[in-house]
């Protein structure tokens, strides 16, 4: 059963890696399978700083496990030599197991699969706990499982760990049992080669081939006629003068063990890996155990792919943060040394304005991307017409097809056409292709944007006349991280999230996207697909209620409590000069006692204080005497649901997101003076 492990992401993958190798150092040379297990156990145990690794053999009807020698921290006893009853850890667990499925449990008493057997796991100390299921032949084989005594949040990267040991100790446990074996008894039955999960063949000095397996003739497609007997080189020309054929040269010149990973052209002509692992023997000839390592090489090269990717991405992202930082920190100590008219004045308040917004857009990316890939993403879902979305799309990109002088033509489709979505998440996938199209296309281009109606679905294209794109940039065009080549300048900005945003929540509204390119030079198109929401399934439209005339503002007693002593004054600055009574303090102790005092009936609360967070504050706050009715607003860097969940049990009304949208602020206490 092949795994794609990903050992490459996250900030132990160095360390991942060097394991690996020390791992391979270490069983090299064991001979016994036991052996085996057990180093492999404590170096992964050692590793991720584990109460209990074991690794369990199941019977052939998959009922048992009869655990082999494992290795524990002292906390939880070994439980070598035990047979355990899947049955006793929950009908949940068993059926996974047996489909071959992962299990992951942070807390045996809260996972549902777990909770109503906790005796089970109690019983050998469990509290969580790593199962992956090891099925060779469509039959469960074993079971590796990390344990730990208090509950823990696993990392995908220790689950990948643990994939890829689950693996390595079975191929070095068995090929362990093979050598053993062969060293007893040098005319063992075929059946037991047979069952191997690696080729098998003996050699001779001559290099005539003695004996190969049933997954050895697999390998090479040749029936055991035609292969028994013959000279090796007569069967495998093409080997002469190969790196195998070196590597055999070396293993004749000094007699060891010797292992290698090798380009190997299967039947058929199919090119792949091979990994050979030769062993001499006493009368001149080898043994060698051989297998297909193609779609390891392959997840290898993936992965160096991704990490390169991902390097790239960060630099980008350090690079894009710092660039509006240099006019800020300009505007500001302009601000504090020079004396400005009020145009100056103006236009360094607008630079700081727009260098802001632009660093907001790049964290809302950043956000975006970590709510999609979580799953955290709802949807607001309601009839749309795709002439509006397309119209707001449109003015948000304006400013860039303006400056870059292109020439945008839009052709929509004859009958008024209606989707079904969430409206702001919609116009953000139609405004981040046109985004693309006119930044990759250069000044003075064309920009097409049409609709159509196609079998139940409403087809909306963008094309362009720019860069265009090669095949193997068209396969990556939405992957996360992926961007065309840039120069160093980063005159085009951006982080290569946009198209991956883009396809995430295309998704997400059953819909489908995709890009096209003739080549290089040649422009691109790039097509979203939605179903298309029928007529009669629109709500009736009712009559416009006419806006209500603004009432006159009075001013609000407001305290503001936030440790960034910057950021609180900055927002009593603004909430001043629309004429508000405005108190800032900066520690809890001082916020209770200033409430007490003045009785604020808005208090704008940072999440991130010290010794007291805001949350508690907020309820300490609302127990003080005429303070039950009084307005409370989150203004926090924390912005995830469940930080939202948080505030609004602590008796929060609304969650603002640093930097604060003073728009919506000044909406939120209008709303609340009304």
């Amino acid at each position: 059963m092949s795994r794609h492990v990903d050992l490459s992401d996250g900030p132990h993958a160095t360390g991942h890696k060097s394991f690996q190798l020390a791992f391979a150092d270490r069983i090299r040379s064991l001979e016994c399978p036991d052996e085996v297990v057990l180093t492999a156990s404590a170096l992964l145990g050692q590793h991720l700083k584990l109460a209990r690794v074991d690794y369990g053999a199941a019977d052939p009807a998959g009922d048992l496990l009869t655990m082999k020698p494992d290795w524990t921290n002292g906390e939880l006893p070994s439980l070598a030599g035990v047979v355990l009853r899947l049955d006793d850890f929950g009908p949940l667990i068993v059926n996974a197991v047996r489909e071959g499925s992962d299990l992951v449990v942070e807390d045996v008493t809260t996972d549902t699969r777990s909770a109503n057997h906790v005796g089970a796991y109690a019983a050998n100390g469990v509290r969580a706990f790593v199962a992956i299921p090891l099925m060779k032949g469509g039959r469960l084989r074993a079971i590796l499982s990390l344990h730990d005594s208090r509950p823990r949040q696993w990392t995908p990267q220790e689950v990948a760990l643990a994939h890829d040991m689950v693996d390595r100790t079975w191929a070095a446990a068995e090929s362990a049992q093979a050598d053993a074996e062969l060293r007893r008894e040098r005319d063992q039955s075929q059946h037991i080669f047979d069952s191997m999960t690696e080729g098998f063949a003996v050699l001779d000095r001559h290099w005539t081939v003695l004996r190969v397996n049933a997954e050895g003739l697999r390998m090479t497609q040749r029936a055991a006629h035609e292969v028994i007997g013959q000279e090796h080189w007569t069967l495998w020309p093409a080997m002469k003068g190969s790196e195998l054929d070196r590597f055999f040269e070396q293993l004749r010149q000094t007699p060891q063990k010797r292992i290698t990973e090798v380009p190997f052209s299967f039947a058929g002509g199919a090119q792949g890996w091979i990994e050979v692992r030769a062993y001499p023997l006493l009368d001149s000839g080898m043994a060698l155990f051989f297998r297909d390592i193609t779609e390891r090489k392959a997840s290898q090269a993936q992965l160096e792919d991704a990490d390169r990717r991902k390097d790239e991405f960060l630099a980008m992202l350090a690079h894009e943060l710092r660039n509006p930082l240099a006019p800020i920190t300009a505007a500001a100590e302009l601000l504090r040394t020079a004396q400005l008219d009020e145009e100056q004045l103006s236009k360094t308040s607008e630079i700081i304005e727009r260098q802001v917004h632009h660093m907001t857009r790049l964290v809302d990316d950043l956000l975006d991307v970590s709510r999609v890939t979580l799953g955290l993403i709802e949807l607001d879902r309601q009839a749309l017409d795709i002439y509006q979305l397309v119209s707001a799309a449109i003015e948000q990109v304006s400013p860039l097809i303006r400056s870059r002088q292109h020439q945008l033509s839009v052709q929509m489709a004859a009958d008024r056409t209606w989707v079904k979505g969430d409206r702001q998440r919609l116009v953000q996938v139609l405004a981040n292709i046109l985004n693309n199209a006119a930044k990759y296309t250069p000044e003075g281009g064309h920009l097409r944007l049409s609709t159509t109606i196609r079998d139940g679905r409403v087809l909306i294209q963008v094309t362009d006349n720019g860069a265009g794109m090669t095949p193997d940039m068209l396969m990556r065009a939405f992957d996360l991280f992926s961007q065309a080549g840039r120069t160093a300048d980063r005159s085009m900005g951006g982080l290569g999230l946009g198209l991956a945003l883009v396809r995430s929540l295309v998704e997400l509204h059953q819909g489908q996207v995709w890009c096209d390119s003739p080549g290089l030079g040649q422009g691109s198109t790039f097509t979203v697909s939605l179903p298309r929401l029928l007529t009669e399934t629109l709500p009736a439209e009712g009559p416009e209620e006419p806006p209500a005339e603004p009432a006159a503002r009075a001013p609000l007693r407001i305290l503001i409590v936030d440790d960034n002593v910057d950021a609180a004054s900055m927002l009593a600055m603004l909430l001043e000069l629309s004429g508000h009574e405005v108190w800032v303090e900066h520690g809890w102790r001082g916020a209770l006692e200033r409430a007490q005092r003045e009785a604020p009936q808005v208090c704008l609360l940072d999440i991130g204080l010290p010794e007291v967070d805001g949350n508690e504050l907020a309820q300490k706050l609302r127990a003080l005497p005429g303070m039950a009715q009084a307005l409370f607003v989150a203004v926090t860097g924390y912005g995830q649901a469940s930080d939202r969940r948080q505030t609004l049990a602590a008796g929060f009304q609304h969650h603002l997101v640093k930097p604060v949208d003073t728009e919506l602020l000044t909406a939120l206490l209008d709303a609340f003076e009304r």
